[in-house]
């Protein structure tokens, strides 16, 4: 089925020329679930509270472009084609995923830990459900017990989706993620991924920092960000000490949770610092 799928793909290209360093590549982005939304048109899988990587072909990337140095036997005999998903460490363990990314010498033991959950093949110019038996295949033909091919499944309504919403919160899991069926991948945010949690977060770029009065005095008070529709509003508050001492640079993206959004300028209500974006 992947030879099939890949030869009859005459718009594939595998990563003869990886993405340099710094370089993001374009990956399919999420927008939010909103009620509407036609479910039966859609894939539905866990959304695995890790961080995003792309395997360029020879190198595994975050998805701001950075090298992700993962111990030699992590992608030791990866294809030379590029495919992605997220490397997670378990419900409810997203600081230890990312505390094993971000290390630059590759601690062992932290990535005996690490899952790599495929998610999508983005190369191959077929439709996403194409693309899941593709990605399985690949899964199953490299035999590593780390690589870990990634369930769908499809629901018909918006009370079936919930209850698996609901499901998934109890087992401890973060959400849902809604794939639409019948698409090509494009590298942009677009309705054809959307992502379905118990609250909305979503996520902005930091402007500016807001100094602190008080008891933050001398330290951060509040972020000023713009989202990535040009909204822009101040956000104050979910901060811990450490982070109100060291705050995310000026430029870079965060991620905030939020209950609905203000009529009229669409800003966020009740907006919280959730935590960094990691490139």
């Amino acid at each position: 089925m992947l030879r099939r799928l890949f030869l009859a793909a005459p718009a594939l290209v595998w990563g003869t020329t990886p993405f340099a360093a710094q370089v993001p590549p374009a990956l399919l982005l999420a927008n939010v679930y909103k009620p509407g939304a036609r479910v039966a048109d859609y894939w539905v899988s866990e959304k695995y509270d890790g961080v995003r990587g792309y395997w360029t072909g020879q190198q595994l990337l975050t998805r701001g472009g950075e090298v992700i140095h993962a111990p030699a036997w992590f992608t030791q005999n990866w294809p030379t084609h590029a495919f992605e998903g997220e490397l997670w460490a378990g419900r409810g363990r997203f600081a230890d995923a990312v505390s094993a990314v971000r290390q630059l010498t590759p601690n062992d033991a932290a990535w005996r830990a690490i899952r790599f959950m495929v998610f999508d093949i983005p190369a191959l110019a077929e439709p996403f459900t194409a693309r899941i038996s593709a990605y399985h295949a690949l899964v199953q033909q490299m035999g590593q017990p780390w690589v870990v091919a990634v369930e769908q499944r499809r629901v018909d309504t918006h009370a079936a989706l919930h209850a698996q919403l609901k499901a998934i919160e109890q087992a401890g899991g973060e959400g849902l993620m809604l794939h639409k069926a019948d698409t090509l991948y494009r590298g942009q945010r677009s309705d054809d991924l959307l992502k379905l949690k118990p609250s909305d977060d979503a996520e902005a770029k930091v402007l500016a920092h807001v100094p602190g009065q008080g008891k933050h005095r001398g330290r951060l008070g509040a972020l000023w960000v713009e989202t990535p529709e040009g909204i822009r509003f101040k956000l104050g508050t979910g901060f811990s000490d450490a982070q109100r001492s060291d705050p995310p640079a000026i430029g870079s993206w965060v991620t905030y949770r939020y209950r609905g959004t203000h009529a009229g300028s669409g800003a966020p209500r009740f907006a919280s610092f959730l935590r960094p974006v990691l490139d």
